[in-house]
């Protein structure tokens, strides 16, 4: 049985790792790898996270099985900073789901869905009322899975990845 928690900055390097083997998993089939590489670099590196954990808009949640990281979500409080976003977005104080990853060979048995879970009970007890992220287009499994979770579509956003503007839905739900 896994366990879900608040990540601390012990976990800093063992998030880095999880999400060099995460974010691909993500991407459109077109991503290169130095977009890739770049971005674990300069998003989701050790010391990003260390940043992230210490942020108090920030909450971080890790899924572990026998000491290994198997998952993580990243919530971010407070009104999106994307115009996009601010015009589809209907349901406030919001929080945005900012990451949510689990490693491939967990997909499938529910700790995604469990992890979502934790995550948005924790922003319900926080003070938000209203939960969005935004995913790519053309990721089909995690647009399902968002959307047994509550989540809709609401509007499009673009991303910005390896000098690339790419397409993401951004969906919403009430908490």
């Amino acid at each position: 049985m896994s366990t879900i928690r608040v990540a601390t900055i012990a976990d800093a390097p063992a998030l880095a790792e999880l999400a060099a083997a995460t974010f691909e998993l993500a991407c459109p089939p077109n991503t290169t790898a130095a977009a890739v590489a770049e971005f674990l670099r300069d998003v989701l590196s050790e010391s990003n996270f260390r940043t992230y954990l210490e942020d108090p808009n920030r909450l971080v949640f890790v899924a572990e099985f026998e000491g290994r990281l198997l998952g993580y979500t990243v919530l971010v409080f407070g009104d999106p900073g994307d115009s996009d976003v601010q015009a589809v977005i209907r349901i406030r104080p919001t929080v945005e789901v900012s990451k949510c990853y689990v490693r491939a060979g967990s997909h499938g048995g529910g700790l995604a869905s469990s992890l979502m879970a934790a995550t948005l009970h924790a922003a319900g007890e926080r003070g938000a009322v209203g939960a969005w992220l935004g995913v790519n287009e053309l990721n089909a499994r995690a647009i399902r899975f968002y959307e047994k979770q509550g989540f809709a579509e609401v509007g499009r956003k673009t991303f910005p990845l390896g000098g690339v503007l790419e397409n993401d839905f951004v969906l919403e739900r009430a908490l």
